[in-house]
């Protein structure tokens, strides 16, 4: 299986944020702005694997600026490593100034997807080649995101985690 680059999986879904989207802040609603993420890494996911993705987890979710109501909001999503058959996802949120039209990053999320047949049963997928220095910094922190939610879902002991135990050696 040939390796694909991380560029070839970017997703961008740019959108309105509309009144039945909104808290009675006048802000977009987490729960909107996560699922546009969802479906914006999903079809990364998808594009890098050429195979049916699940949603595995939502492992980090940043909230850092309320998208306002009529905002113009850009959604990135990025394959930024693939392993066996899963894959992390990292999404960045942008929102456009009305006026000027310069873009301020909002939000950013990492999701998890796991590549599946018809069946359901998690299958091989590609690599991905890291080219530029924040796609390579990303691919880095990559294994050590996962080991770290291994270990945290009991699913790694602590001890195997050899990309954590680098950082603390």
């Amino acid at each position: 299986m040939e390796a694909k680059t991380a560029e070839a999986s970017k997703t961008i879904m740019t959108d309105l944020v509309l009144p039945s989207e909104t808290n009675p802040l006048n802000n977009l609603f987490g729960g909107e702005l996560l699922a546009r993420m969802d479906r914006a890494a999903s079809i990364a996911a998808r594009r890098h694997s050429r195979r049916i993705v699940v949603t595995a987890s939502v492992n980090h979710v940043e909230f850092n600026r309320a998208v306002p109501l009529g905002s113009v909001v850009t959604i990135e999503a990025k394959v930024s490593r693939a392993f066996k058959t899963s894959m992390e996802v990292y999404i960045d949120v942008w929102v456009e100034d009305r006026e000027s039209g310069m873009r301020t990053k909002a939000n950013e999320a990492i999701y998890t997807f796991v590549a599946v047949d018809e069946t359901g049963r998690p299958i091989a997928i590609p690599e991905i080649v890291a080219e530029t220095q924040l796609e390579i910094e990303r691919y880095e922190g990559a294994l050590r995101r996962k080991q770290l939610s291994l270990v945290i879902a009991g699913k790694m002991k602590a001890k195997d985690a050899t990309e954590l135990k680098a950082l603390f050696i």
